[in-house]
């Protein structure tokens, strides 16, 4: 499950990254929700499985999805670049406040913390890919994350609650 897991976490942030390139802008709201959302509740699902070498392994993953983000956008370097430190800082503030929330219950910790990353990829990103502070998309791409990421956790706490 855990690989398959990881698999999953990196393919979706290797679609989202897909997509823009290949529908641009347009394909963002859809990313955010679907692609994002999932990414930051797996990333969480991940945070608990893995008890023995959580660093590591946390750093392994983000470092992983930042590399394959840039790669995947070397025709596009400025885009690249703002992808792949939004998603390399999200994603750590997101396992950062969900190992803070440690003791709390799994869907608690898992949307405080997709709150944190959201936010933080949701305002990242534009700021550094288009310039200026677009607050209409800012706000947009944060409801879209931490709503798919709310869904998201629901689904992955019913499988966890499966096992």
């Amino acid at each position: 499950m855990i690989y398959s897991a990881v698999i999953l976490y990196l393919s979706a942030i290797v679609t989202a990254n897909l997509l823009i390139l290949e529908f641009g802008p347009a394909a963002s709201i859809y990313n955010a929700f679907f692609l994002i959302g999932l990414d930051l509740s797996l990333r969480d699902f991940l945070h608990e499985q893995w008890r023995q070498n959580l660093k590591r392994n946390m750093a392994l993953l983000i470092s992983s999805g930042s590399l394959l983000t840039i790669l995947l956008n070397l025709d596009a370097l400025q885009i690249a670049v703002a992808s792949s430190l939004a998603f390399g800082i999200s994603a750590s503030l997101d396992a950062f406040v969900f190992q803070r929330l440690r003791e709390k219950g799994y869907l608690l910790k898992s949307n405080a913390s997709n709150a944190v990353g959201s936010l933080t990829d949701s305002i990242i990103f534009p700021v550094l890919a288009f310039g200026g502070f677009p607050i209409l998309i800012i706000a947009g791409q944060f409801g879209a994350k931490f709503f798919g990421g709310f869904l998201w956790s629901l689904a992955i706490q019913k499988l966890r609650t499966a096992e």
